[in-house]
């Protein structure tokens, strides 16, 4: 867009830095609200909101990939005046980590400074479910946005926020998280008799379904903010801990992944990935309280006992460690165990109690 359309150019100097800063705001506000408010664009945007605690993990809580930005075009005027690309695709990572320090609970209202940037207090009401601060407070960095385009709203002091979503994930599994919304859409475009409905069902206001669908086909909805349950808080302290050790272990796995993706290549690692990517989804269907965990963790076990046994080790790390092979598959049978053990044992005698 800079080579066509400039009026004139820039270098790569303090004022570029602060044009293409104000224009990814910009951007980020609109780009931010239509995720919210339009229909197709929420399944991306709602695993961040899937949440029900408000911490700094939620805030790394992100969609699995993004293959397409449609909203590109509001960096239009960042074009116009000349910002360099390069300044762009420095100062967009920048603007998204500033964006992380305001998920907390801890951090009450901050005087002067919430008159000019989004603090903990605005982004609070943003994630709450309740209806006075539903689709409020879009906007990144500078909160003038909101008050400029009216979808500003102050924490109220009566009214604590309640955080998650009104159609609630209930699930810890983060690939169906991912696809969640989207598969709601999908199935009521299916189903809808009327053909209109159809196609202007993914271009809809978040949350419309075709008339008299939530009681022909009705879907869990939080009613009252101050009256429900949030997910997975009866789960037993064992399955908690061997859910953390998991989660630690998942962490080494894609730590050797990032540290030696050269030396992996292609395929292989979109090989290692699809490891990385069943076994996530085999211990969160085990926090979901699952019986398929069971098989999901049997195919886990599977596809690990393929690599070693076609590439000789997993991916090269018998350099690092000899004994390696013989470490990953007994890691993989007790876990393949405790799987059974939770499905068959502990799962019953909590349901009991």
């Amino acid at each position: 867009m800079v080579s066509k359309i400039a009026i004139y150019h820039q270098e790569a100097n303090i004022l570029s830095y602060c044009i293409a800063f104000i224009v990814i705001d910009f951007y980020g506000y609109w780009s931010h609200r239509w995720a919210h408010q339009i229909n197709l664009f929420w399944n991306k945007h709602a695993i961040h909101h899937s949440s029900e605690e408000f911490n700094l993990a939620c805030a790394l809580r992100q969609p699995i990939a993004s293959l397409a930005n449609l909203f590109t075009f509001l960096l239009i005027p960042a074009a116009l005046l000349g910002v360099p690309a390069t300044v762009i695709a420095i100062t967009l990572p920048l603007h998204l980590f500033l964006q992380f320090w305001y998920h907390t609970k801890h951090i009450k209202k901050m005087g002067f400074v919430e008159y000019i940037l989004v603090t903990p207090s605005h982004h609070r009401v943003h994630h709450a479910i309740n209806p006075e601060y539903l689709d409020k407070n879009h906007s990144q960095i500078f909160i003038f946005w909101d008050k400029l385009f009216g979808t500003f709203q102050a924490e109220l002091d009566d009214v604590p926020p309640v955080f998650g979503i009104t159609r609630p994930a209930n699930t810890w599994n983060p690939i169906r998280i991912n696809f969640q919304h989207l598969t709601l859409l999908i199935k009521d475009a299916w189903r809808a008799e009327n053909w209109k409905d159809k196609f202007t069902i993914w271009f809809k206001p978040t949350g419309w379904r075709p008339e008299n669908f939530e009681l022909k086909y009705p879907v869990n909805k939080i009613d009252n903010v101050f009256d429900f349950e949030k997910y997975g808080t009866q789960n037993s302290k064992k399955i908690i801990y061997w859910s953390v050790t998991q989660v630690l272990i998942t962490l080494l796995f894609v730590t050797y992944l990032f540290d030696n993706i050269a030396k992996i290549g292609l395929p292989n690692i979109f090989i290692y990935g699809l490891f990385i990517l069943v076994t996530i989804y085999s211990y969160t269907e085990l926090m979901d309280k699952s019986r398929f965990a069971i098989l999901w963790e049997g195919l886990r076990f599977i596809i690990a006992v393929a690599i070693i046994a076609y590439y000789g080790d997993w991916f090269s790390l018998n350099h690092v460690f000899s004994a390696s092979n013989y470490i990953i598959l007994s890691y993989l049978s007790i876990s393949f165990l405790i799987s059974i053990y939770f499905v068959t044992v502990d799962f019953k005698i909590n349901k009991t109690k």
